[in-house]
């Protein structure tokens, strides 16, 4: 079974950057749509960012311009770059696949703040 363990997440301030990271154990990593989301205190989960297995990618309009998704396929991990993070951006950052075929991971929780 696949399992996803995500990292790279932190305290950061209004206009930094970070990249995240997703690693999936299992070669049939590379053959879904992943998907990034996100959940802030409080709130529903939602979908950030998608990416195809011909790295086709969408964004939600909130994050359109500043974040990238990208994949390594040979390295079964999945990548969000994420750049002039704003305190809106605060969650818990998850990836799976696009259905959510995949257990959940813990996520890595994204803080800014000045």
């Amino acid at each position: 079974q696949v399992q996803l363990v995500e990292s790279g997440g932190g305290l950061v301030q209004p206009g930094a950057s970070l990249r995240l990271s997703c690693a999936a154990s299992g070669r049939i990593f590379s053959i879904y749509t992943m998907a990034w989301y996100r959940q802030a205190p409080g709130k529903q989960r939602e979908l950030v960012a998608t990416i195809t297995t011909v790295h086709s990618t969408t964004y939600t309009d909130s994050v359109k311009g500043r974040f990238t998704i990208s994949r390594d396929n040979s390295a079964n991990t999945v990548y969000l770059q994420m750049n002039s993070l704003k305190p809106e951006d605060t969650a818990v950052y998850y990836c799976n696949s696009l259905s959510g075929a995949f257990p959940w991971g813990q996520g890595t929780q994204v803080t800014v703040s000045s």
